[in-house]
């Protein structure tokens, strides 16, 4: 294993003798660099300035990006074709060496607010409704193996990006596989106000009931934010650390563009597309987990027969399908539901796969995939509509959607669940529950507080 900083002045030498081999002077586009690091990473390092990681344990990837080398943002109803037709401009005047033929490519992160209008009272420095970000140094790990990316807008002088991509990689290649943080002591968390409270919350669930009964939606999910402060500036190297390790089979998502950062550990993908196939995870239906094996498996057994939780599950499976079945050839029939089970919570998991049609991209399918019943409820333009009315937050980033997309506009899209959002030492956490016929208030929030105790739980050891 070389060390960091012979790693550094070997990929410094190697950019020395690639960049004369990029189009710097061409008129338009973007151009990457793609350079083989000597190992795979376990975690991206955090610096300071705008950057995003995905992170998932299990798969033994990471993916993440550092600086702008270009960057779109949109809102209201045609955020994702004003964001598409700029991929689309971006991806046409896209050139990539490979000198170290990794197989790696560039790639751009593709992120979105739950709801497509912009609240007028968002906050200065929060993301925007949605936005397409092409960085300026990446690194990307996957079976056993790394590379840095390097991208640039076009014209650039050679001085100038050279001086600028070494900068980038001093300040991160150092950082690069340092021996893991030792946990800290667990930290006492303050609890600040929840939105809605209990009473709210009680008469918000029940007026859904309401709605369900007199057959104007089927379901709808709702939401509640609780505000926890710590008694030190969270750590996102800690918080990502923790994440990785008590959830490993999620997708640890962070993205910072201010002093404000936001993170999810989130089982379910919206979808995952590579060429003309796509994969969709259909989660709904939970319920918590217990400390002894038998009372374990007897509340499996429960969610596996709840014929509550089953309904729910099957909204959102038959949502998916009909969605699916406006851009795809073969839809095969859905693989489960089986028992998704969690540190926290067990799930009700089905896997769909289809075949596309010809040239489907991850702009168009994440219009007609966002947002699920999962999320949001079904009918979605119904239950969306009562949401606005009825709820008593802004959801922001929690519940959209966030994931990396390639060159060739394929990609990776993750729903944004089990979220905080965190300033210094303050962190506003989020959490829903799906109400369909038959919930109960108080069973539907002690779902969301074991929902919440995921994100709160790693907080005490950042």
């Amino acid at each position: 294993m070389l060390a960091p900083l012979k790693t550094l002045e070997q990929i410094l030498a190697r950019l020395a003798e690639t960049i004369d081999s990029l189009p710097l002077s061409r008129s338009e586009g973007f151009v990457s660099l793609v350079l083989e690091l000597p190992q795979a990473l376990a975690i991206a390092p955090e610096i300071p300035g705008p950057q995003f990681q995905f992170a998932h344990n299990h798969r033994g990837e990471v993916r993440a990006g550092y600086g702008i080398a270009g960057e779109w943002t949109a809102q209201g109803e045609a955020r994702l074709q004003t964001l598409r037709t700029h991929a689309k401009r971006m991806s046409a005047h896209w050139e990539h060496l490979d000198p170290d033929e990794t197989g790696f490519s560039g790639f751009a992160m593709l992120g979105f607010a739950a709801s497509p209008i912009q609240e007028p009272a968002a906050e200065p420095r929060a993301l925007p409704n949605a936005l397409l970000w092409l960085p300026e140094l990446a690194l990307s790990s996957r079976a056993g193996q790394a590379a840095v990316i390097l991208s640039t807008a076009l014209p650039v002088a050679r001085e100038e990006i050279f001086a600028r991509w070494k900068a980038r990689l001093e300040q991160i290649i150092p950082r690069l596989n340092q021996p893991a943080l030792d946990p800290l002591t667990p930290a006492r968390l303050d609890q600040g106000p929840t939105e809605p409270d209990a009473e709210r919350w009680q008469d918000l669930v029940l007026s859904a009931l309401e709605q369900i009964e007199q057959a104007y939606m089927e379901k709808v999910v709702v939401c509640r934010r609780l505000r926890l402060e710590g008694h030190r500036r969270f750590d996102l190297t800690r918080l990502n650390a923790a994440l990785a390790y008590l959830f490993p089979s999620c997708q640890v998502v962070t993205i910072r563009r201010d002093v404000t950062s936001f993170v999810a550990a989130t089982p379910e993908r919206l979808f995952t597309q590579r060429r003309d196939c796509i994969e969709v995870d259909a989660i709904a239906g939970t319920v918590c987990r217990a400390p002894s094996a038998d009372r374990d498996a007897a509340l499996t057994h429960a969610l596996r027969t709840s014929s509550k939780e089953l309904h729910e599950h099957m909204v959102v499976v038959d949502a998916i399908n009909d969605a699916l079945a406006h851009c795809s050839r073969r839809i095969e029939p859905p693989d489960g539901p089986r028992v998704m089970q969690l540190n926290n919570a067990q799930h009700l998991w089905s896997l769909i796969r289809a075949e596309l049609d010809p040239g489907m991209d991850v702009f168009q399918l994440a219009e007609l995939l966002h947002p699920t019943p999962a999320t949001n409820g079904h009918p979605c333009a119904r239950a969306r509509a009562w949401l606005h009315r009825s709820e008593p937050i802004e959801r922001g980033w929690y519940t959209g959607a966030a994931g990396i997309i390639a060159p060739d506009l394929t990609g990776e899209l993750w729903v944004l669940l089990r979220c905080a959002r965190i300033h210094d030492r303050i962190a506003d956490l989020y959490a829903g529950a799906g109400i369909v016929a038959g919930s109960d208030p108080d069973s539907e929030w002690q779902e969301t507080e074991h929902k919440l105790a995921a994100m709160s739980t790693a907080l005490q050891f950042a």
